[in-house]
């Protein structure tokens, strides 16, 4: 049969590892705000910032696809194509603004 001392040390081992355990869950969810929550409000925060400056004349990508801004509207952008041609993007479909267009070459 097991001693009293035997079965007190086994019973803080015990308490040990729980400690450890909470300490690491704390670990863990420090190291997701840091790493992965934060800069990504960042990223969306820069984003929102970007798209609420947009002006006519601003060279962006939305889904991929590089244009210049031609009129901005509440909630969506009407941008042109070098071709000539025109369409219409919700303002939140905006993944990048470039700054306004180089001046053409002669």
């Amino acid at each position: 049969m097991p001693t009293l001392p035997v079965i007190l040390a086994a019973g803080a081992a015990n308490e040990g590892g729980m400690y450890q355990s909470l300490i690491m869950i704390g670990i863990f969810i420090l190291f997701s705000y840091f790493i992965l929550y934060r800069p990504e409000q960042k990223r969306k925060k820069r984003l929102e910032s970007l798209r609420k400056s947009l002006k006519k004349g601003d060279r962006v990508v939305a889904m991929g696809i590089r244009a210049t801004v031609d009129e901005v509207l509440e909630r969506s952008v009407i941008l042109k194509n070098p071709d000539g041609s025109k369409f219409e993007v919700i303002a939140a479909a905006i993944t990048d603004v470039e700054g306004e267009p180089a001046p053409a070459k002669s």
